[in-house]
């Protein structure tokens, strides 16, 4: 099929505010009308045609990401109560298998040596034995015969290590049901609970589990408590906590002691946490602090000296946040102080343990990790880890344990692969437990990392992170480069290996991140300058990243590609916009680009939470004119777009499909090159499935590769050398 499908004009009227909006592909949000599922597919037909001479390309960067993967490996493994958790994969199974073996000793805290892992040359793993006295739990690849897909959602165990709750989505909207396994039998129970959110989770005893369900809008609204072996439906379970306000979402926890259970409830700027004794999960939960529009904070239990204490993370007059202790039986008496606030360290959050905190934060926008060796004292207290790369990520990794004397971490950089360490807390030592295996010759030393500065209009200075191979770039020759953006909700993208990538860089090309506003990186600042009527900062950042790049020689704009998913995906339509000519391509994944007409939605999956990151287009004019001002759907217009690749999911609940398919219908009334591709069995995290996420990221690396006028096969590539 080399002719674009042409979606049919069906004209409706949307009005607010005395503004009319004709919008002629509406209709198209009719997911079960067989019209638009012809329409979709004809699409998906279209996009295969014309990507057909990429696909010798697609296999040959599909079986680089494998032969670079040890496909048969294991996790390091985490320590809880009398048994160390991990989980490991097998060559050939999409899904992960879960499971657990005893320790040996009482105070042993040292996971147990990982089993030696063989290869044939080949670059795939042959076999790794289990740990000694191995109990699978929950083999992944079991549970999801027979679906097309399938993703785990809640995973807890009890107490005693006698059950296990799990919960599964099979359609991608994730809507999940929960069950429970007898793990002393390997059978489940009957209770089976469907239609939940993600996050249930036992009590302390084992008795009872906590789960939440969603309203009409698909937000979870509703806690409920179950008792194990009662039947499971709603006139059986209990309704303990019920939140009408459609800012708020709410979750269930409980602290690391497992003193208290908690529900959480949150809209993007306020929270809310309630806590109960775990001692009586059938008594009635008293809230910390009462919201108030505009206070975050967390909570997080501690002992000193033997009274209860309550650890405050929270943004009351703080707004990079500051941490402070309180006594739990008074949590709105006396506060002291632990970490002060500081205008250019962002506390992102505190691990509490028997002995000690562990501190989380950014700073010159980078992840710290710092431990003080009592909850109680002041920052002069902390000792912050140290690690000598310009560029990194680090935090905690699966510390589950109360009493436990280390502290597990996650490490990694756009050169060093994931590692896994074990923080000594008494010593000090830093102790590497595993580094994620790259197959084939792996060799950091031929990549450089690196941050430079765009300068945006305002004068703001916007940091863009680099890397890419030594060998296969010149400095001042303009390389295929790869402009990565997200910007929205405070969320960072922080520097992280990728074993996809490496083919990317493998080709001669330039990976960067353009760290904007409306991300966290740089400070809440850094935030609240991207969002609501400062939006258009996230975009003229980008724009602003994309042309120093150019400047600098690093790229030219007909080797330029710009990448975003989810509100990522709304930069891309907006820098596509706004400055089509400095792009060779555009990859939108998931895309939020029809945000006006969502956002004016409250019946529509996330709406009304939305509009403290965006405003409310529904009540206040001026907000519907900020957002239908920078709208990928409404500011198409006539000029030449650059090639455009956006790729969606039919199940998708954050980012409805029908929004990329509307956006693609009107760039064609332009005469855009662009492609649609729908995955017609997933949801907004793609397809499940290790190899066909491959598989996918292939696809849209071939496409990278294409537009950006990278060498198919590379020089000096991966494919050269294996």
């Amino acid at each position: 099929m080399t002719v674009p499908p042409i979606a049919a004009k069906k004209p409706t009227e949307r009005v607010h505010h005395n503004d009319v909006y004709v919008d002629n592909y509406e209709w198209m949000r009719q997911k079960e009308n067989p019209e638009v599922v012809e329409h979709l597919e004809a699409e998906n037909a279209y996009t295969d045609a014309r990507t057909s001479h990429l696909e010798l390309l697609q296999e040959q960067l599909f079986e680089e990401i494998r032969d670079r993967t040890q496909e048969t490996d294991l996790s390091v493994p985490v320590r809880r109560g009398d048994w160390w958790y991990y989980t490991r994969t097998v060559e050939g199974s999409e899904y992960g298998i879960h499971c657990r073996a005893p320790i040996t000793r009482s105070d042993d805290w040292t996971p147990p040596v990982l089993p030696e892992v063989t290869t044939d040359g080949d670059s795939s793993a042959d076999v790794a034995t289990a740990l000694p006295g191995e109990q699978i739990l929950l083999d992944d690849n079991v549970e999801a015969e027979g679906n097309n897909f399938y993703s785990l959602g809640s995973f807890d165990i009890s107490t005693d290590g006698t059950r296990l709750l799990y919960a599964v989505d099979t359609e991608g909207d994730e809507r999940y049901t929960i069950r429970i396994r007898d793990l002393v039998s390997g059978e489940n129970l009957p209770d089976e609970i469907a239609g939940t959110a993600s996050g249930a989770m036992f009590d302390t005893s084992g008795r009872y589990l906590f789960y939440t369900t969603v309203d009409e809008a698909w937000r979870p609204d509703t806690v409920w408590r179950h008792e194990v072996g009662t039947p499971s439906d709603a006139a059986g379970d209990v309704s303990i906590f019920h939140e009408p306000d459609e800012r708020f979402w709410i979750g269930v926890g409980r602290t690391r002691s497992r003193k208290y259970l908690m529900i959480e409830a949150g809209s993007n700027v306020t929270s809310e946490i309630h806590l109960l004794d775990a001692a009586d999960p059938t008594g009635e939960f008293t809230v910390v602090w009462p919201r108030r529009d505009g206070v975050e904070y967390d909570v997080e239990h501690t002992e000193v000296g033997g009274a209860d204490r309550l650890l405050i993370v929270h943004n009351d007059g703080a707004v990079n946040f500051e941490l402070i202790s309180v006594a739990a039986t008074d949590p709105r008496g006396e506060r002291q102080v632990l970490l002060p606030h500081h205008d250019e360290i962002r506390l992102e959050g505190i691990d509490a343990f028997r002995d000690f905190v562990v501190v989380e934060y950014r700073k010159e926008g980078l992840t710290r990790v710092a431990i003080a060796r009592n909850g109680n004292k002041k920052s002069d207290g902390l000792t912050e880890l140290k690690f000598d790369e310009p560029l990194f990520a680090v935090g905690t990794l699966g510390n589950p344990e109360w009493e436990q004397p280390t502290v597990r971490l996650a490490y990694t950089s756009f050169v060093t692969p994931s590692t896994v360490y074990d923080y000594i807390v008494a010593s000090g030592e830093l102790r590497m437990l595993k580094q994620q295996p790259v197959l084939g010759g792996y060799d950091p030393k031929l990549f450089e990392q690196r941050r430079e500065w765009a300068v945006a209009a305002d004068g703001t200075r916007i940091p863009i992170s680099l890397v890419y191979r030594r060998d296969l770039v010149t400095p001042g020759v303009p390389a295929p480069t790869l402009l990565y953006g997200y910007g929205s909700y405070e969320h960072s993208i922080d520097p992280g290996f990728s074993i996809a990538r490496l083919s990317l860089l493998d080709r001669g090309m330039i990976f960067a991140v353009a760290h904007v506003r409306g991300g966290g990186e740089m400070g809440r600042l850094w935030y609240e300058n991207g969002k609501k009527h400062h939006k258009r900062n996230t975009f003229t950042d980008f724009i602003a990243c994309a042309e120093q790049l150019i400047d600098e020689g690093h790229t030219s704009a007909d080797r330029l590609v710009a990448e975003g998913r989810s509100a990522g995906g709304l930069l891309m339509g907006a820098v596509a916009n706004m400055a089509p000519k400095l792009f060779s391509g555009i990859l939108a994944g998931v895309p939020f680009v029809d945000p006006l007409t969502s956002i004016l939605d409250p019946s529509l999956p996330l709406t009304v939470i939305e509009w403290d990151e965006w405003g409310d287009p529904l009540h206040d004019a001026e907000a519907y004119a900020c957002i239908k001002s920078y709208s990928p759907l409404e500011n198409v217009h006539d000029t030449h777009y650059p090639r455009i690749l956006t790729v969606t999911s039919i199940n998708d609940t954050r980012v409805l499909y029908v929004e990329p398919a509307k956006w693609v219908a009107r760039l064609r009334e332009v005469g855009a090159d662009v492609l649609l591709k729908t995955e017609m069995s997933a949801g907004h995290g793609g397809v499940s499935g290790r190899y066909a996420a491959w598989r996918e990221r292939a696809f849209d690396y071939s496409w990278v590769i294409d537009v950006a006028g990278a060498h198919p096969s590379g020089e000096g590539t991966h494919a050269a050398t294996r």
